[in-house]
């Protein structure tokens, strides 16, 4: 089994079928029957399901969460073990280990948490049961799920480090790009400015010299903004509503205005996920708010997503700080669109999305 596995490992796992072989591999190498793998997503915020085995679909919907309000992951993280909880497990009831909602599920009174880390860095779980069989695992079995552990944390570093580095691709070329405008298109315009601000009269040459300029600098910014990228685009995990139903149950202050009629492109999921993300990271960075209002809409010409949050003080926080949100921008104006944030009213502030949605 675990030969097979590690013949596997160059495979795609976007599908989560080898998460599926290792959680098939925790039930058929030890007493389990069923279980689950999970994974922190930086997208989602908390640990999502991707994998499983002899786990009801309408059970995997339910499953996910953040390791504060899951006390047995944390202890099997931070004490790199296999933790059982139960009425006969080693380290207590079920109840107090795990959220609420996953508590009372019928046929859940036992559960196993297996860590699944590498180089101290916490990458997810493995919850695994007898369907409601309550007795201790014995070393062998233990061993078994470690190792299975250390192999799904193997794949997920793996995974992890070829999208920082794909992240940081993106990230170099648009400084490149950013420094090629500054160079260039904005230092031009800077000198056209002066000239036409200046007090004394332009002669008929001097505007025609301006006029040229001008052509020259919009002709220069078309032809930086529309080069193609090096770095392939990597499809979104998820749906923008998927999403934001999944933000929603984890952030009680986030409310959702999307009209039932209001469809996102599909060439647009990306740049609309990296936009929401980087606003709810700003939010996180910079404010304390009690609300936080997500608006999606369509007029047939042009998609917008606007989040906009109180507890922002007087908008000092975030001066000087934002390179995401410029990063998003410029990712924005490959579909000919824009972002605009700032401080409103209220000590309020806003991040807004707008792309055309018509024949290019």
């Amino acid at each position: 089994m675990l030969v097979g596995l590690l013949a596997e490992l160059d495979e795609a796992t976007e599908s989560g079928v080898f998460y599926d072989r290792v959680c098939q591999a925790v039930v058929t190498l030890t007493t389990m029957r069923r279980a689950v793998l999970l994974l922190h997503d930086e997208t989602y915020r908390s640990v999502i399901p991707v994998g499983a085995s002899g786990i009801a679909p309408e059970l995997m919907k339910r499953i996910g969460g953040t390791i504060d309000e899951t006390p047995i992951a944390q202890i099997a993280l931070e004490e790199d073990r296999v933790v059982e909880v139960g009425v006969h497990g080693g380290d207590g009831d079920l109840a107090a280990h795990v959220p609420a909602r996953y508590a009372e599920l019928p046929e859940s009174a036992y559960l196993t948490c297996t860590p699944i880390s590498a180089a101290r860095r916490w990458l997810g779980v493995i919850f695994a049961d007898r369907e409601g069989e309550d007795y201790p695992l014995d070393d062998g079995e233990r061993e078994t799920m470690m190792t299975l552990g250390r192999l799904a944390a193997l794949t997920a570093s793996v995974e992890h480090s070829t999208e920082q580095r794909e992240s940081e691709r993106r990230l170099a070329e648009r400084v490149e790009l950013t420094r090629d405008l500054h160079e260039n298109a904005i230092q031009r315009l800077f000198g056209v400015a002066l000239a036409i601000g200046s007090e004394e009269e332009l002669s008929k040459t001097e505007r025609r010299r301006c006029q040229e300029e001008l052509r020259s600098v919009v002709t220069d910014l078309r032809r930086a903004l529309t080069r193609p990228l090096e770095t392939p685009e990597r499809p979104a995990k998820a749906c923008l509503g998927e999403l934001l139903d999944h933000l929603v149950e984890r952030r009680p202050e986030l409310r959702v205005d999307w009209p039932d009629d209001v469809v996102v492109p599909a060439d647009l999921e990306t740049v609309a996920q990296l936009v929401l993300n980087e606003a709810l990271r700003n939010v996180d960075r910079h404010a304390d708010p009690t609300a936080i209002d997500v608006r999606v809409a369509s007029d047939g010409e042009t998609f917008s997503l606007q989040v906009e949050n109180d507890g922002a003080g007087d908008g000092r926080a975030t001066r000087g700080s934002g390179l995401g949100l410029r990063l998003a921008a410029l990712e924005a104006l490959r579909y000919e669109g824009l972002v605009e944030f700032g401080s409103l009213a209220g000590s309020r502030w806003s991040v807004r999305l707008v792309v055309p949605v018509g024949e290019k």
